[in-house]
């Protein structure tokens, strides 16, 4: 995670936020049944192994959804640019958060993701100088 210790400490870009990709699983292309359970599985594993150790350093996370950029996002509404950033990367999965942390007091959010069905699955990791916190629903 050095990637992810030097942007907690390091200067981050112009909108305060930098994501970085942690791991990348195989291709599923052509992955069925048992093989996609077990790559699931993988994946499901390697986002515990890096939440349980960032929860040792840190304490436990929280929860923030992505289940409301989502939805802004099909229906083309603005959002935080944080949360925008994520969605036109398809890193749609919900993310564990920590934060403030580090010298900076910066914010920390991990999430394992997919872009579609046989891409690979993906845990990425965002670093923000503002609080991650969860959008909330808005009123049509």
């Amino acid at each position: 995670m050095t990637e992810l210790d030097a942007l907690l400490e390091g200067p981050l870009p112009p909108e305060g936020f930098a994501i970085l990709q942690l791991w990348e699983g195989p291709s599923l292309i052509g992955v069925y049944e048992q093989e996609w359970a077990e790559a699931e599985a993988t994946a499901e594993a390697r986002l515990a192994a890096v939440r349980d150790a960032l929860d040792a350093r840190w304490g436990p996370h929280r929860k923030v959804g992505m289940r409301v950029p989502i939805f802004r996002a099909s229906r083309d509404t603005l959002m935080p640019p944080f949360f925008q950033a994520l969605v036109d990367r398809y890193l749609l999965g919900d993310l564990a958060v920590w934060g403030p942390v580090g010298d900076q007091a910066r914010y920390v959010g991990v999430s394992l993701n997919q872009s579609d069905g046989d891409a690979p699955m993906i845990v990425a990791a965002a670093v923000s100088e503002h609080p991650i916190v969860e959008l909330e629903d808005e009123d049509d």
